[in-house]
C-alpha cells in the first residue's frame, strides 16, 4: 500500500478506536473485515499504531496541539508503528518539521500526565500503592505485552515443543514462573504451526496460568471454572487433571463459551463441560452445591492489569464502574463458594490491580464465611515447586499479586480458601 494511502488508514482506525464506544480489539477486527484487501504487514502496521496512540493517549494529544491539519491523524503520526523514513515519504514538510520537533521532547521534561498516560483517578489509586515504582509500572504498561504461551502437557513436553518453535524460526523461552509456560518476544503466525493445530500450545499470560496452578485440580475430580469465558484457565485445568474427572465451565456469556469450542476441540480434552448459566444463582448451581472440589472464581474485573494489551480499557473505566463491579464481585463469590464441597478448594483471582476488587474483596470473604479458612498463597505456591514465590506475593504472602513491571505479566491478584 501506498504510505499516503496507509497512513489515510492509520488516521481512520485511530479515529473510531478513540470513540471508545467499543473494545479497540473489537474495532480493529471489524476494520480489517471491512477492508479485506489489507495485507499482513498492513494491518499490523494499522493496529500498532491504533494501539501506540491509546496507549500513549495524553502525551500524544499534548504533542498534537503544534501540528496542522486533523487530529486523528497528527495523532496516527505520533503512534505510527514502522520506519520514519516510509512515515516521512507520506507527510508534507510542516508535518515533518513538526514531527521532528516531537521527536526532540526529552520525557523528563514532560508534565507527570504525558509520562504516566494514565487519567487521574487511576494513576492516584496506583501510586498509592507503590509509591517511588509508580513511574515504571507506568512506562510498563505504555509498552506492548511480550507473547506467552502455555504448552499442554497432555500433548507434548515443553521442551519439545521450545525445539518444534525454534525449526520453525520462532524463538522462544521458558517462562520464569509457569512450568507450563513459553514466551515469545514478536508475535509470529503461530496458528500455522503443526504446534498450534494439534493443540500443543494455547496463547495464554503467564500469570494467567498461575492461577490455573493455584487451583491445583488433580485427577478424577469435580472443579468448577466459575466465569470461564473463551476457557483460556479451562483448558489449563482440564490438561493439569489429565483429561479425568468432570470439569465444569460457566459462563453468562454464552457467546464467549462458544469462542471455547474451537479451542477445547483442538485441545483433546473429554472432560470439559461448558455451560451457560442465567446468573450466579442459576438452578445448575444449586444442584452441584457442596459437591465440588475445587471451584475458580475468576472474577468480572475492570481488567486494569491488562493494559498493555487493552490500552483503551484505561480510557473506559471509571470509579462508579468500579465500584458497581466490587458488589459483583462480592455476590459471585458468595455464590462460587456454595460450590465447594468439605476439604474442597476455591480460588479467587482477578486481572485487575485495584485493592478495592482484590485484597478488599478477599477479607471481605474470609471475615463473613467462618466455614472457610484462607491458606496462605506464598506457601501453596513453594508447595507446588514455583521459583521464587516470595516476590510473586503480596509482602505478607497471604496473596498472589502480579505486576507487569516486576514480573513482566499482565496484573493478577488471588486469594485461596479451603472449605473446612
Amino acid at each position: 500500500m501506498h504510505p499516503k494511502a496507509l497512513l489515510d488508514s492509520c488516521a481512520e482506525l485511530v479515529k473510531l478506536c478513540l470513540t471508545f464506544e467499543h473494545p479497540a480489539d473489537a474495532v480493529v477486527s471489524r476494520f480489517f473485515r471491512e477492508h479485506r484487501s489489507l495485507g499482513p504487514r498492513e494491518r499490523a502496521t494499522l493496529a500498532e499504531t491504533a494501539f501506540a496512540v491509546l496507549r500513549k493517549k495524553l502525551l500524544f494529544e499534548q504533542l498534537a496541539r503544534s501540528g496542522s491539519g486533523p487530529k486523528e491523524r497528527r495523532l496516527a503520526i505520533l503512534g505510527f508503528h514502522g520506519h520514519r523514513d516510509f512515515l516521512k515519504s507520506a507527510l508534507s514538510e510542516p508535518e515533518k518539521t513538526w514531527l521532528d520537533a516531537c521527536d526532540q521532547v526529552r520525557p523528563e521534561e514532560l508534565m507527570a500526565p504525558h509520562r504516566h498516560n494514565l487519567p487521574e483517578w487511576l494513576a492516584a489509586a496506583l501510586k498509592a500503592q507503590l509509591g517511588e515504582d509508580f513511574l515504571a509500572l507506568a512506562d510498563h504498561l505504555q509498552r506492548p505485552a511480550p507473547l506467552d504461551l502455555r504448552v499442554n502437557n497432555q500433548v507434548a513436553k515443553r521442551t519439545e515443543v521450545q525445539k518444534e518453535l525454534a525449526k520453525a524460526g520462532i524463538e522462544a523461552e521458558p517462562t520464569p514462573y509457569s512450568p507450563w509456560g513459553l514466551r515469545l518476544q514478536d508475535k509470529p503466525p503461530l496458528q500455522r504451526t503443526d504446534a498450534f493445530t494439534r493443540g500443543a500450545i494455547e496463547v495464554q499470560d503467564e500469570g494467567s496460568q498461575l492461577l490455573a496452578l493455584l487451583v491445583d485440580a488433580h485427577r478424577g475430580e469435580m472443579v468448577v471454572d466459575f466465569c470461564a469465558g473463551a476457557g483460556g484457565k479451562t483448558l489449563a485445568l482440564g490438561a493439569a487433571m489429565r483429561n479425568t474427572g468432570r470439569l465444569y465451565a460457566f459462563d453468562v456469556s454464552a457467546h464467549r463459551l462458544d469462542a471455547l469450542k474451537p479451542r477445547l476441540a483442538r485441545s483433546g480434552l473429554s472432560n470439559v463441560h461448558p455451560a451457560a448459566i442465567a446468573h450466579e444463582r442459576d438452578e445448575r448451581i444449586k444442584r452441584l452445591a457442596g459437591k465440588i472440589d475445587r471451584v475458580l472464581v475468576d472474577a468480572p474485573c475492570s481488567g486494569l492489569g491488562t493494559l498493555r494489551r487493552n490500552p483503551d480499557l484505561k480510557w473506559r473505566q471509571s470509579e462508579k464502574a468500579v465500584a458497581e463491579l466490587v458488589a459483583k464481585q462480592t455476590a459471585i463469590l458468595d455464590s462460587a463458594a456454595r460450590l465447594v464441597k468439605s476439604g474442597g478448594r476455591l480460588v479467587y483471582a482477578t486481572c485487575s490491580v485495584l485493592p478495592e476488587e482484590n485484597e478488599g474483596i478477599a477479607q471481605a470473604f474470609t471475615a463473613a464465611q467462618r466455614d472457610f479458612e484462607a491458606l496462605e498463597v506464598v506457601s501453596e505456591l513453594e508447595r507446588l515447586k514455583v521459583g521464587n514465590a516470595q516476590a510473586l506475593c503480596t509482602s505478607d504472602g497471604r496473596f498472589l499479586r502480579l505486576w507487569p513491571h516486576r514480573h513482566e505479566t499482565d496484573g493478577f491478584f488471588a486469594a485461596v480458601w479451603v472449605r473446612k
